[in-house]
This record gives structure tokens, sequence and C-alpha cells, in this order.
């Protein structure tokens, strides 16, 4: 919403994940019995969730620069890299959260098991380091493109979530071309906006908070 210059145009109400579990409460769940987030109210009082709907609905619904891709071919290649990024990186991490750590607390999470856990820390540092690989050619972003595309959207929160101390895998200076890519977002006006509120819940991006 803030690349595509239309965040002030909705409300945002930001849910206790834990230990309070609202998204699983009553009031979330009777819009999006599948108790997860985002969840997106439409002008007709219905709702519709999952990010990548929400996004390519956004997308052709509002104007601005298309987020996905402006051609067939670069809405292809999005949706590759968006894929990939997402199940070998960013759910990887997601799943070693909430497997090996119990990241929402033992009230919510329905397992316990360090071994896959471990599994997937190692899947989404092998998978990193080939993306850190594909930008290694100087490419700013994943397309190679001036401007981010989803994909990109989603590599960084991958990045930013690889960072929390429980998941112990911060995909940082390690991965040379990862970094940068971090940098180049937090040099961005849509990134300082997005975390100007404060909840990211990361000490590195407190600079961000509106006020400081």
């Amino acid at each position: 919403m803030h690349e595509k210059g239309i965040a002030d145009q909705f409300e945002e109400t930001i849910y206790d994940m834990t230990p309070g579990g609202d998204q699983r409460k009553w009031p979330h769940l009777k819009i999006n019995p599948w108790g997860e987030t985002p969840t997106l109210l439409l002008e007709d009082g219905s709702y519709l969730s999952e990010t990548a709907a929400i996004v390519r609905y956004l997308d052709e619904s509002r104007p601005g620069r298309k987020i996905m891709g402006g051609s067939p071919l670069e809405q292809g290649q999005d949706t590759m890299w968006e894929n990939r990024i997402w199940i070998h990186l960013l759910y990887r991490i997601v799943t070693m959260f909430h497997v090996m750590h119990q990241g929402l607390g033992p009230k919510l999470e329905l397992t316990h098991n360090p071994a896959w856990g471990e599994h997937c820390r190692k899947e989404a540092i092998a998978h990193a380091a080939l993306v850190n690989q594909h930008l290694a050619d100087g490419r700013p972003w994943l397309l190679g493109k001036d401007e981010p595309t989803f994909a990109d959207i989603t590599l960084c929160v991958a990045i930013a979530f690889s960072k929390f101390p429980v998941n112990a895998t911060p995909l940082d200076e390690r991965f040379e071309h990862l970094d940068s890519f971090w940098q180049r977002w937090q040099a961005r006006p849509s990134f300082r906006q997005a975390y100007a509120d404060g909840n990211s819940g990361l000490k590195e991006l407190d600079q961000f908070k509106a006020g400081q």
C-alpha cells in the first residue's frame, strides 16, 4: 500500500498476536475462519484474505504503478520469484518460528518439532544463498528493474522476520547482496512510512518510529 501510494486510504487494525492471539478469537474468525492475517474489508462489506490476493486486488483496482509487474513477462517473473521466496525462504523461517520455538506460545501452537525446525532453518539458509547469488550482478531488485515488485516486498519481509532474535537465523551481512538489498529498502520512503508506527518489534527499525 505504501509502495503504491494508497496507504492513507485504509485504516489498519493491528492484532495482538502473542500471547493474546487476537487473530484466533471470534471477532476475527467470523470474517476469516482461517484465523490468519492480513484480512481486507472491501467496500461492499465482504472480506478478502491472503497477502497475494489482496495485493493483486489493490494492484488492479487502484491507481499507481503496478506492484506485481507491468507487462505479462514482468508479471510472470514476479510470480516466479515471489513463489520462490515465499515457499523456500520466508515460509521456512515462519515454520521454524512455529515448530522450533513455539513462536505464538503453547496455547496457540499445535506442534513442537525442533528437528523439523532445524531442517527448515537449513533450507532457508541454502535458498537465501541462491537469492544472494541472483543479486550478485548488481541489480537493485529481483527483476532487475528500477522499482521493487511484490517479490521484493516478500523478500524484504523474509529478511526482517529472520532478524527476530528467537529465529537465530539472521539474513545479515554474511549474505552481502541480500544485506545491500535490505539497506536499499530502508532508504525508501515507503519502507520508512510502513515502519513509522514502531510496531515492528525490531530494534533495527526503531529509527523510523514517528517523532524520532
